[in-house]
């Protein structure tokens, strides 16, 4: 898994890889980054009144981690092949954790642009599914893992308690324009945002419609750079991911001077390399929505 890591820190091809799984009868994704190894189950201790996400901790090379049933969390009934499950080993939002899903197959490097938003129609605001990509015919579902995370456990969201400390503030004079796909995170951004003072704050679902935005303002003869104060982005996104974007608007001479702030679950050591090429003035991990508030202080008061 390490190896296939390595691929992947040129910055901002708009690609990823994803680890295709299965659950049910459906086909899954996970992005690689998010994956440090794949094992076969061990034996796990169950911890009495768990969330039923949760089937309980293991203990991997001294470290005591969750286990969490995709079967589970998407309603699915148990593997009928039990020889065929896998734990995928996880890291992501400054924290390790096990997915128990019912068989893995392979990495699949696909473009964010082949990634289609599910369809309101059939994807409620309730759902898991932030993706859908089609590859040899058949369709792999993309799940929102910090969705998941935060129905297990609210605390692990966005917090508006950690802005409410910083006082009351005024900021709505300040226009900010943040890419982010997953509608509970923008809810929660919305949330958090407002309490800090930035009322005028545009939404987008992914880079590309964030980046159409700023292209639109240039074409009417306006100044980006004066329109926009910050942009605050995601790095998963369908269409085109958030190092793709920002690489985009630095290399736009009339976008350039934005700051642009990367907000994600996935700042590592190996993508704060990637945001710092593609020329991002900050990079936070999610949840700390604190220090993501300190940082666009800085850069736009």
């Amino acid at each position: 898994m390490e190896n296939n890591k390595g691929i992947l820190l040129e910055s901002g091809t708009n690609e990823l890889e994803i680890v295709e799984f299965n659950a049910g009868i459906n086909k899954f994704g996970i992005n690689v980054i998010k994956v440090k190894e794949i094992i076969n189950p061990v034996q796990v201790v169950a911890i009495p009144h768990a969330h039923p996400y949760v089937e309980g901790i293991i203990e991997l090379r001294g470290e005591v981690l969750p286990v969490i049933s995709i079967a589970n969390a998407l309603g699915f009934p148990p593997s009928e092949n039990q020889q065929l499950d896998k734990f995928i080993v996880t890291e992501f939002n400054k924290q390790k954790i096990v997915f128990h899903v019912q068989g893995v197959n392979q990495i699949h490097r696909i473009s964010w642009q082949d990634i289609e938003k599910p369809s309101g129609m059939y994807n409620g605001q309730e759902s898991q599914i932030i993706g859908v990509v089609k590859i040899n015919g058949e369709m792999i579902l993309l799940l929102d893992f910090e969705k998941i995370i935060v129905e297990i456990n609210p605390d692990s969201g966005i917090r508006v308690q950690e802005v409410k400390k910083l006082g009351k503030r005024e900021r709505s004079d300040k226009k900010l324009i943040a890419a982010e796909d997953s509608p509970l995170l923008r809810k929660m951004l919305f949330d958090t945002l407002s309490e800090a003072g930035y009322d005028n704050v545009d939404f987008f679902e992914n880079g590309q419609d964030a980046y159409d935005y700023l292209e639109n303002l240039v074409s009417e003869g306006k100044n980006p750079a004066e329109e926009v104060q910050l942009i605050i982005t995601d790095i998963e996104m369908p269409k085109m991911d958030g190092h793709h974007f920002t690489k985009k608007v630095k290399e736009h001479p009339k976008m350039a001077p934005i700051p642009v702030i990367i907000f994600s679950s996935l700042i590592t050591e190996d993508l704060r390399h990637k945001g710092n090429k593609v020329g991002a003035e900050g990079q936070i991990s999610k949840p700390e929505i604190a220090e993501l508030i300190l940082k666009i202080d800085k850069y736009i008061l």
